[in-house]
Protein backbone atom coordinates (compact mmCIF):
# COMPACT_ATOMS: atom_id res chain seq x y z
CA UNK A 1 0.00 0.00 0.00
CA UNK A 2 1.31 3.44 -0.94
CA UNK A 3 1.43 6.30 1.56
CA UNK A 4 -0.53 9.52 0.96
CA UNK A 5 2.63 11.28 -0.21
CA UNK A 6 3.53 8.43 -2.54
CA UNK A 7 0.02 8.55 -4.00
CA UNK A 8 0.40 12.29 -4.59
CA UNK A 9 3.59 11.70 -6.58
CA UNK A 10 2.03 8.92 -8.65
CA UNK A 11 -1.02 11.07 -9.39
CA UNK A 12 1.20 14.00 -10.38
CA UNK A 13 3.27 11.82 -12.71
CA UNK A 14 0.09 10.44 -14.29
CA UNK A 15 -1.34 13.92 -14.86
CA UNK A 16 1.91 15.29 -16.30
CA UNK A 17 2.47 12.36 -18.65
CA UNK A 18 -0.33 10.00 -19.64
CA UNK A 19 -3.25 12.35 -19.03
CA UNK A 20 -1.58 15.15 -20.94
CA UNK A 21 -1.92 12.90 -23.96
CA UNK A 22 1.48 13.61 -25.44
CA UNK A 23 4.27 11.98 -23.42
CA UNK A 24 5.15 9.01 -21.20
CA UNK A 25 8.00 10.48 -19.10
CA UNK A 26 8.59 13.53 -16.91
CA UNK A 27 11.71 15.11 -15.46
CA UNK A 28 12.38 15.54 -11.75
CA UNK A 29 12.16 19.34 -11.95
CA UNK A 30 8.80 19.13 -13.70
CA UNK A 31 7.41 16.79 -11.05
CA UNK A 32 8.79 18.99 -8.26
CA UNK A 33 7.23 22.10 -9.79
CA UNK A 34 3.87 20.34 -10.16
CA UNK A 35 3.88 19.39 -6.48
CA UNK A 36 5.46 22.60 -5.19
CA UNK A 37 8.51 20.90 -3.65
CA UNK A 38 12.28 21.15 -4.16
CA UNK A 39 13.90 18.90 -6.80
CA UNK A 40 16.01 17.22 -4.09
CA UNK A 41 12.85 16.36 -2.15
CA UNK A 42 11.23 14.97 -5.28
CA UNK A 43 14.37 12.97 -6.06
CA UNK A 44 14.25 11.27 -2.65
CA UNK A 45 10.62 10.24 -3.10
CA UNK A 46 11.16 9.06 -6.67
CA UNK A 47 13.93 6.75 -5.43
CA UNK A 48 11.47 5.23 -2.92
CA UNK A 49 8.85 4.74 -5.62
CA UNK A 50 11.43 3.03 -7.82
CA UNK A 51 12.32 0.62 -5.00
CA UNK A 52 8.62 -0.23 -4.71
CA UNK A 53 8.55 -0.82 -8.49
CA UNK A 54 5.88 1.83 -8.96
CA UNK A 55 7.96 3.92 -11.37
CA UNK A 56 10.92 3.59 -13.70
CA UNK A 57 13.49 6.22 -12.79
CA UNK A 58 17.11 7.25 -13.09
CA UNK A 59 18.58 9.83 -10.68
CA UNK A 60 17.59 13.34 -11.83
CA UNK A 61 16.51 11.78 -15.10
CA UNK A 62 13.12 10.95 -16.58
CA UNK A 63 10.42 9.07 -14.66
CA UNK A 64 7.55 6.97 -15.94
CA UNK A 65 4.84 4.90 -14.28
CA UNK A 66 5.00 1.12 -14.14
CA UNK A 67 1.78 -0.85 -14.58
CA UNK A 68 1.39 -1.04 -10.79
CA UNK A 69 2.09 2.68 -10.36
CA UNK A 70 -0.37 3.63 -13.07
CA UNK A 71 -3.09 1.51 -11.42
CA UNK A 72 -2.66 3.35 -8.12
CA UNK A 73 -2.53 6.75 -9.83
CA UNK A 74 -5.79 6.16 -11.70
CA UNK A 75 -7.48 4.98 -8.49
CA UNK A 76 -6.45 8.20 -6.72
CA UNK A 77 -7.63 10.33 -9.65
CA UNK A 78 -10.97 8.48 -9.65
CA UNK A 79 -11.48 9.03 -5.93
CA UNK A 80 -10.50 12.70 -6.15
CA UNK A 81 -12.92 13.47 -8.97
CA UNK A 82 -15.79 11.48 -7.47
CA UNK A 83 -15.41 13.38 -4.19
CA UNK A 84 -15.29 16.70 -6.06
CA UNK A 85 -18.51 15.73 -7.83
CA UNK A 86 -20.18 14.67 -4.57
CA UNK A 87 -19.21 17.89 -2.80
CA UNK A 88 -20.41 19.99 -5.73
CA UNK A 89 -23.65 18.17 -6.51
CA UNK A 90 -24.83 16.98 -3.10
CA UNK A 91 -23.30 19.35 -0.52
CA UNK A 92 -23.50 22.60 -2.49
CA UNK A 93 -19.77 23.33 -2.41
CA UNK A 94 -18.77 25.77 -5.16
CA UNK A 95 -16.40 24.51 -7.85
CA UNK A 96 -13.57 26.64 -6.41
CA UNK A 97 -13.95 24.96 -2.99
CA UNK A 98 -14.01 21.26 -3.87
CA UNK A 99 -10.38 20.67 -4.90
CA UNK A 100 -8.71 21.16 -1.51
CA UNK A 101 -11.26 18.99 0.31
CA UNK A 102 -10.99 16.26 -2.33
CA UNK A 103 -7.19 16.32 -1.90
CA UNK A 104 -7.79 14.95 1.61
CA UNK A 105 -10.61 12.55 0.76
CA UNK A 106 -8.79 10.97 -2.21
CA UNK A 107 -6.61 8.89 0.14
CA UNK A 108 -9.50 6.93 1.66
CA UNK A 109 -8.75 3.25 1.00
CA UNK A 110 -12.24 1.69 1.14
CA UNK A 111 -13.04 0.41 -2.34
CA UNK A 112 -16.57 -0.43 -1.23
CA UNK A 113 -17.16 3.19 -0.18
CA UNK A 114 -15.86 4.59 -3.47
CA UNK A 115 -17.89 2.13 -5.55
CA UNK A 116 -21.03 3.05 -3.58
CA UNK A 117 -20.21 6.74 -3.99
CA UNK A 118 -19.90 6.23 -7.75
CA UNK A 119 -23.27 4.44 -7.86
CA UNK A 120 -24.92 7.09 -5.65
CA UNK A 121 -23.77 9.77 -8.09
CA UNK A 122 -25.12 7.63 -10.98
CA UNK A 123 -21.68 6.99 -12.47
CA UNK A 124 -20.69 10.51 -13.56
CA UNK A 125 -18.36 10.84 -16.54
CA UNK A 126 -16.95 14.26 -15.62
CA UNK A 127 -16.15 16.21 -12.46
CA UNK A 128 -17.22 19.85 -11.85
CA UNK A 129 -14.09 21.14 -13.65
CA UNK A 130 -14.78 19.09 -16.78
CA UNK A 131 -12.14 16.42 -16.13
CA UNK A 132 -12.94 12.81 -17.05
CA UNK A 133 -13.59 10.42 -14.16
CA UNK A 134 -12.04 6.93 -14.52
CA UNK A 135 -14.51 4.06 -14.14
CA UNK A 136 -14.25 1.18 -11.66
CA UNK A 137 -12.17 -0.84 -14.14
CA UNK A 138 -9.55 1.92 -14.27
CA UNK A 139 -10.54 2.95 -17.79
CA UNK A 140 -10.20 6.62 -18.64
CA UNK A 141 -11.04 8.28 -21.93
CA UNK A 142 -8.48 11.02 -22.54
CA UNK A 143 -9.51 13.90 -24.77
CA UNK A 144 -6.71 15.83 -26.44
CA UNK A 145 -7.18 19.22 -24.82
CA UNK A 146 -7.22 22.46 -26.74
CA UNK A 147 -7.11 25.79 -24.94
CA UNK A 148 -9.02 28.96 -25.66
CA UNK A 149 -5.70 30.60 -26.50
CA UNK A 150 -5.20 28.13 -29.38
CA UNK A 151 -8.60 28.83 -30.95
CA UNK A 152 -8.84 30.90 -34.10
CA UNK A 153 -10.66 34.21 -34.48
CA UNK A 154 -14.23 33.68 -35.63
CA UNK A 155 -14.50 30.18 -34.15
CA UNK A 156 -17.22 29.26 -31.72
CA UNK A 157 -16.33 26.69 -29.10
CA UNK A 158 -17.59 25.21 -25.85
CA UNK A 159 -15.81 25.44 -22.51
CA UNK A 160 -15.34 21.88 -21.24
CA UNK A 161 -12.85 22.36 -18.41
CA UNK A 162 -10.04 24.31 -16.80
CA UNK A 163 -6.32 23.62 -16.38
CA UNK A 164 -5.99 25.71 -13.23
CA UNK A 165 -8.11 24.43 -10.32
CA UNK A 166 -7.01 27.12 -7.86
CA UNK A 167 -9.77 28.97 -6.03
CA UNK A 168 -8.55 32.36 -7.26
CA UNK A 169 -8.69 31.32 -10.92
CA UNK A 170 -12.09 29.64 -10.63
CA UNK A 171 -13.50 32.72 -8.92
CA UNK A 172 -12.17 34.81 -11.81
CA UNK A 173 -13.85 32.44 -14.28
CA UNK A 174 -17.13 32.94 -12.41
CA UNK A 175 -16.78 36.71 -12.67
CA UNK A 176 -16.35 36.36 -16.43
CA UNK A 177 -19.71 34.60 -16.59
CA UNK A 178 -18.14 31.35 -17.74
CA UNK A 179 -19.08 27.81 -16.71
CA UNK A 180 -18.79 24.26 -18.03
CA UNK A 181 -20.53 23.83 -21.42
CA UNK A 182 -20.65 27.61 -21.93
CA UNK A 183 -20.43 28.73 -25.57
CA UNK A 184 -17.59 31.14 -26.37
CA UNK A 185 -16.96 32.98 -29.64
CA UNK A 186 -13.53 34.37 -30.46
CA UNK A 187 -14.13 37.92 -31.66
CA UNK A 188 -10.59 39.26 -32.10
CA UNK A 189 -6.94 38.74 -31.14
CA UNK A 190 -4.37 41.50 -30.63
CA UNK A 191 -1.22 40.69 -32.61
CA UNK A 192 1.01 42.52 -30.11
CA UNK A 193 0.24 40.55 -26.94
CA UNK A 194 -2.37 37.87 -27.89
CA UNK A 195 -5.05 39.64 -25.84
CA UNK A 196 -8.36 38.02 -26.81
CA UNK A 197 -11.79 39.52 -27.21
CA UNK A 198 -14.44 36.89 -26.54
CA UNK A 199 -18.22 36.88 -26.63
CA UNK A 200 -20.11 35.11 -23.84
CA UNK A 201 -23.89 35.49 -23.47
CA UNK A 202 -23.85 38.33 -26.02
CA UNK A 203 -21.31 40.24 -23.91
CA UNK A 204 -17.83 40.98 -25.27
CA UNK A 205 -14.89 40.92 -22.86
CA UNK A 206 -11.10 41.05 -23.11
CA UNK A 207 -9.05 38.25 -21.53
CA UNK A 208 -5.31 37.81 -21.15
CA UNK A 209 -3.28 35.01 -22.78
CA UNK A 210 -2.66 33.56 -19.30
CA UNK A 211 -6.41 33.34 -18.69
CA UNK A 212 -7.09 31.88 -22.14
CA UNK A 213 -4.44 29.16 -21.85
CA UNK A 214 -6.17 27.84 -18.72
CA UNK A 215 -9.61 27.47 -20.33
CA UNK A 216 -10.09 24.11 -22.08
CA UNK A 217 -12.45 24.16 -25.03
CA UNK A 218 -13.99 21.76 -27.50
CA UNK A 219 -15.06 22.38 -31.07
CA UNK A 220 -16.23 20.18 -33.92
CA UNK A 221 -12.83 20.18 -35.64
CA UNK A 222 -10.54 19.46 -32.68
CA UNK A 223 -12.11 16.60 -30.72
CA UNK A 224 -10.02 13.43 -30.39
CA UNK A 225 -9.98 10.78 -27.67
CA UNK A 226 -7.79 7.92 -26.56
CA UNK A 227 -7.63 5.40 -23.72
CA UNK A 228 -5.31 5.75 -20.74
Amino acid sequence: MASNTEENYLKALFQITIESGNKQEAGTNEIAAHLGVKPATANDMLKKLKLKKLIQYEKYGKSSLTKAGKKIAIEVVRKHRLWETFLFQKLAFSWDEVHEVAEQLEHIQSKKLIDKLDAYLEYPAFDPHGDTIPNAKGELNITIKKTLLEEEVGHQCKMIGVKDNSASFLQYVNKMGLSINQTIRIVARQAFDDLLEIEVNKKISSVSPKFAENIIVECAICNKATKA
